[in-house]
């Protein structure tokens, strides 16, 4: 065979999700200039200076249990999510990032997972789960305030997915918990050169005239330019495959509570050996960041609660 048999198609924008808008709404603001993509030289030893609030409106919809337009195998299990307007959305760009919003009861924190097509600048179409937590569903659209989060807390350590139709002679990949926008993908057959992944807007990384068979090296870098490089893709069509790296610092996990120690009886038996863990696929990373342990794969983890260590 000299070619691939089937080529990874598009996916359709979105579909018909139903909306919720409160008659007569409120006036509309401004434009605003697209979600702001900080970019720097170098691995950051600390936050960088945190992108501008944007003031504008908030509604809701239901993607329907849907990964919606960034191609994710789901909703977060939390169902705290966000579509931005085709300007915002920026062709796949803001996919993964995470935005705090702030309405009229509270702020939130949501990933951005779709894109809304008929949203101008400036207005954000919530999760209804998500818009609960800043307004009272009744009101439809409110006024908000938002801010991409730099350097959000990671739900898990970088994972993989190789598209469907994918093959040695076309290469297709899309990169989950990356917490910021990512600014390049390249990827290395054995033996091989790097070779740089073109970004669709449905949020895959495309390689035209493959790699190979592989198993393949991922490099990953951030709009931080941050950067880790992941070792042992296969290409295996539609299965998420995750890593034991994380782009920086560790994922959040849930702070256990301290156990009495045990009571030492008279004599004490011998410990019954555990298991070896199965290994992971091998990874680096640029800033040193210590594996964490491995997250359920699949599709995106619940996003991560607003914590004093993230940049905002």
């Amino acid at each position: 065979m000299t070619g691939r048999a089937v080529r990874g198609h598009r996916r359709v924008p979105r579909r018909p999700y139903v909306r919720w808008l409160a008659a007569g709404g409120l006036a509309a603001v401004a434009a605003i200039a697209g979600l702001a993509v900080l970019l720097q030289t170098g691995v950051p030893a600390a936050c960088a200076a945190a992108p501008a609030a944007r003031q504008g409106k908030a509604t809701f919809y239901d993607s329907n249990g849907a990964g919606g337009n960034c191609s994710y195998v789901g909703a977060p299990a939390n169902r705290m999510y966000v579509a931005l307007g085709p300007t915002e959305y920026d062709g796949a760009v803001a996919c993964g990032s995470y935005l705090d919003v702030t309405g009229p009861k509270g702020r939130v924190r949501v990933i951005v997972m779709d894109q809304c097509p008929e949203c101008p600048t400036g207005h954000i179409d919530l999760s209804r789960e998500a818009f609960a937590k800043i307004a009272d569903p009744v009101q439809g659209i409110v006024p908000v305030t938002y801010r991409r989060v730099v350097d959000p807390a990671l739900p898990g350590p970088l994972a993989f997915r190789i598209k469907d139709g994918a093959s040695q002679w076309w290469f297709a990949v899309l990169v989950t918990n990356h917490g910021n926008p990512l600014r390049k993908v390249e990827a290395r057959p054995p033996g091989g050169g790097w070779k740089t992944a073109v970004r669709h807007d449905y949020n895959y990384w495309i390689i035209e005239g493959g790699l190979g068979p592989g198993p393949y090296a991922i490099r990953v870098t951030d709009d931080q330019s941050r950067q880790a490089v992941a070792e042992g893709i296969r290409m295996a069509p539609e299965q998420t495959q995750q890593t034991n790296t994380n782009m920086y610092g560790a994922p959040a996990r849930p702070t256990a509570s301290p156990s009495r120690p045990p009571t030492p009886g008279p004599t004490s038996a011998a410990p019954t050996p555990t298991a070896e863990p199965t290994p992971t696929v091998s990874s680096t990373t640029t800033d040193g960041a210590a594996a964490g342990d491995v997250p359920e794969p699949a599709s995106l983890a619940a996003s991560s609660p607003i914590t004093p260590t993230d940049c905002h």
